[in-house]
Formats: structure tokens, sequence, C-alpha cells
């Protein structure tokens, strides 16, 4: 396939991040996630529409066509990789390695990164258990939720971590919240906001601000989804 700029790759990550179903992602949801003006993204997405990559729809937003999702998977498939191989090989912090992989996915060739796939003992999932996608883009999909609506007295397994901030990573990782922990919730203080989780056999108590982004799958529905 055609290379594509830094720029493109950008905008096409941040559409399958924010309507990874098909959705139409809001031009200001965009503008936001990017850091960029509004009319930027107006003709980002214009040249991404003559391309056949997005289907845009002038001031509602834009959706990722077949083609604009499978280039999609790919650079998602290279920065889950990357992330993989910078814990597994290099021995890289796990919560540190976001920004590390978004430079080096734009510059490591298809050839190195099969090469890094295979080193690593090519993995299905990444550091912070996002599924990664295979080579034809197809990507198991799970049925999440947050730790946060999980009911008293129940049990689950903690399975990603969707965030990228570095400290609330660590801050997790110090409680036991990583993917494969079981927890289970013993109280929710809904004045305060407060959860009290037993995580690995510790109580933690946190806000529910403060574990957004921590999602889980119920013990005993472990299974994967179809591949797409």
């Amino acid at each position: 396939m055609p290379t594509l700029t830094r720029s493109r790759q950008d905008y096409l990550k941040a559409l399958y991040a924010l309507g990874a179903r098909g959705e139409t992602v809001p031009t200001s949801a965009l503008a936001s996630r990017l850091e960029v003006s509004a009319p930027s993204v107006t003709n980002m997405l214009g040249r991404l529409a003559a391309e056949r990559l997005v289907a845009h729809t002038p001031r509602a937003g834009a959706r990722l066509t077949p083609l604009g999702q499978r280039r999609a998977l790919d650079m998602v498939r290279r920065h889950r990789i990357l992330e993989s191989f910078l814990v597994k090989v290099l021995g890289f912090d796990w919560t540190e390695v976001h920004e590390d992989a978004e430079i080096l996915e734009h510059h490591v060739s298809d050839r190195v990164l099969h090469a890094m796939d295979r080193v690593a003992g090519h993995p299905q999932e990444d550091p912070h258990g996002h599924p990664i996608p295979d080579r034809r883009g197809r990507m198991r999909r799970r049925a999440l939720r947050p730790l946060v609506s999980l009911a008293v007295g129940t049990s689950a397994r903690v399975r990603e971590i969707r965030d990228v901030d570095a400290a609330r990573m660590a801050r997790w990782k110090e409680v036991g919240l990583v993917p494969g922990a079981r927890v289970r919730m013993r109280a929710v203080r809904a004045l305060d906001d407060l959860f009290e989780v037993d995580v690995a056999g510790k109580r933690v108590v946190m806000g529910g601000q403060a574990l957004e982004g921590v999602m889980i799958e119920r013990v005993g529905k472990e299974h994967d989804g179809a591949e797409r």
C-alpha cells in the first residue's frame, strides 16, 4: 500500500479510536484529540475523502471507509507491536512506552516491524491489554466495561488499560490494577464517589475519576468475540 504522511496516519488513528465501530466522528472531537483547529481538521478530512479513506459530511464529521479502516488498523498494529517489543525485549516499563511507540511507528519499516513481532513472540495483546490486529486487519473484540460499573460482591479480571497518562498508569501499577489482575468490588460510596476494591487480596480505595480507563471482563465470561 502507498505510504501515508504522518499527519494522515495520525488522523486515521484518531478516527479509529473515536469511531471504531463505524460511527461518524464530529469535527470538534477530532480537533480536541489531535490538538489542532477545527478548520485544519475540515481541510484534512477533505483530502482524506478525496483519497477514499474517509466519508466526510461537512459540519457533521467523518467516518472511516473500509480502506481507511484497513489503513488505520495497520497503524494500530504497528503501535501495539512496538509497545510489546519495547517492554518484552528491551525491558521498558509498560506505563512509559506509549510516547516512544508514537514516534517509532512512523519510521519503522514493515520488514523491521515483522522482525520485532517475531522476537517479541508474536504477542496477541500489547502491554496495556489491547488486542493486536493481525496482518489482514482482523482483531478479536471483547465485551469490556469500566471497573466502576462492577456490582458490589462480584469479581472480574482487568483486561485493558485505556489511558496513556504515565502518572495514572504508574499509580494503577502500584496498587496492582494491571492487565490480568483479578478484582472484586467490596463497596461503593456513592456520595463520595469512592470505590473499595480487592486487588490480589489488597484493599484499594480510589475515586471514580481516578479509575477511569480501567476496563474489566467478568470472571467466567472471558471468551473473545468474533474477529473482524
